[in-house]
């Protein structure tokens, strides 16, 4: 099994639109902490022109169940028409 992976992902809202993509990671949040593996997922950041989620999971291999998960797959389907760009995603796996 591989070593806890850090996630920060960056959401910019557009103009308007910050309580609605604020709504739709918050009811991401709720079902994402109870996924295994999950050890943080939550906003770390709100702005008008940025939201900063922070996430650490245990493996890659949680991580990526997650990716594929229903959650990730509804927030998407919820922030499509909502953000001003892609959501900028860093990852990074602890070294030994």
């Amino acid at each position: 099994m591989s070593q806890p992976v850090d996630v920060t992902a960056t959401f910019t809202p557009l103009d308007g639109e910050f309580f609605r993509v604020k709504l739709a990671l918050d009811i991401a949040i709720e079902q994402v902490v109870q996924e295994p593996g999950c050890i943080r997922y939550a906003i770390t950041d709100a702005q008008e022109d940025r939201i900063i989620l922070s996430e650490q999971w245990e493996s890659t291999e949680l991580l990526d169940a997650h990716l594929r998960g229903a959650a990730v797959q509804d927030l998407g389907e919820s922030l499509s028409a909502l953000l001003a760009k892609p959501a900028d995603v860093i990852r990074s796996d602890h070294e030994v």
